[in-house]
């Protein structure tokens, strides 16, 4: 079973909400707040909000509580949002453009042994492959 959380309309850049996406990507729940805790970047907190929306999505469709350690974070996904247009006057009369860049969070959890036993498809799928 799974759960699912979104924000959207983050004001920040997808590019720099990314890199701290790929930090967490494929974690344990526990682990990834304790990284994202201590992480320094902006990004962090609302990737850390929507982590811990989404734990709490999946405990309350198993109707109990269930331990941040058997949570892992399945998908992790950053798109691109609205870009809102400024305009900045510069010389001789013209004007450049100022982007404003937005981001889509969006993050699926699951239980521990569904991902384990996601890695050990791939594990074989890689090896018959080969073959």
């Amino acid at each position: 079973m799974e759960a699912r959380a979104r924000a959207r309309h983050i004001r920040m850049s997808p590019r720099k909400v990314r890199i701290i996406a790929d930090l967490v990507r494929g974690k344990s729940v526990e682990d990834a707040i304790e990284i994202l805790k201590f992480s320094s970047k902006a990004a962090a907190r609302p990737i850390e909000k929507v982590i811990v929306s989404a734990m709490h999505n999946l405990a309350e469709k198993y109707d109990h509580p269930i331990e941040p350690t058997n949570m892992g974070i399945r998908d992790i996904f950053i798109d691109e949002g609205r870009i809102m247009y400024r305009i900045r006057p510069r010389a001789q009369g013209r004007a450049y453009r100022i982007r404003k860049r937005s981001s889509h969070i969006t993050v699926v959890v699951t239980h521990a042994g569904e991902i384990e036993e996601k890695k050990e498809r791939k594990k074989l799928f890689r090896r018959k492959e080969k073959k």
